[in-house]
């Protein structure tokens, strides 16, 4: 059960209506889902959804290998609300059904692209080991350079914070979607 009553826009006054009015008439397009909860302390929603935009809309990152970090760390965190929002992104984005499905699974995908098996290395050791080893390291500076390294590591660490939300208050995943773990 979620830890949060509906959200009611009209309830809202000073800074959390400013920051709410912010993310609706963002690129998000509304508030939900990890928002609801992080509008009890607006200021640092504004700061998430601030971070969240960037990553997810001005990133450098190609939209498959960000849509696959972002799944990877959905899945490690078991944040189900994340996995409804972003599989079907995922797909749209060009990520293989069959890759999404495996990292569901909790199973090692069949990569097509060398740029997605570094990805995944460096997110499973990452997620995993809460390090990163030279080899998966290096493979991704190879395939995205250090600036594609960089962002990767904060996409894992942003969607692990929204995540951590998202658990922490039961958000649900979003309606019509069933949990998939």
């Amino acid at each position: 059960m979620q830890r949060l009553p509906e959200l009611d826009p009209g309830t809202l006054a000073g800074r959390q209506k400013e920051v709410y009015d912010t993310i609706a008439g963002g690129p998000r397009g509304g508030v939900r889902g990890p928002f609801v909860a992080l509008l009890q302390c607006p200021d640092i929603a504004d700061y998430v959804q601030g971070l969240g935009a960037h990553i997810r809309f001005e990133g450098a990152l190609p939209g498959p290998l960000r849509e696959l970090a972002i799944l990877m760390t959905a899945r490690f965190w078991t944040a189900a609300y994340e996995w409804c929002a972003h599989a079907p992104i995922a797909e749209k984005e060009g990520l293989a059904p069959e890759i999404i499905a495996a990292i569901g699974d909790k199973k090692t995908p069949e990569f097509q692209s060398a740029e997605e098996k570094a990805v995944y290395d460096f997110c499973q050791e990452a997620l995993e080991q809460r390090r990163v080893g030279d080899d998966a390291f290096a493979g991704v500076v190879d395939a995205l350079g250090r600036e594609g390294a960089a962002e990767l590591a904060a996409v894992m660490g942003y969607y692990s914070l929204i995540s951590m939300v998202l658990n922490t208050f039961e958000i649900a995943p979003p309606e019509g979607a069933e949990s998939p773990f």
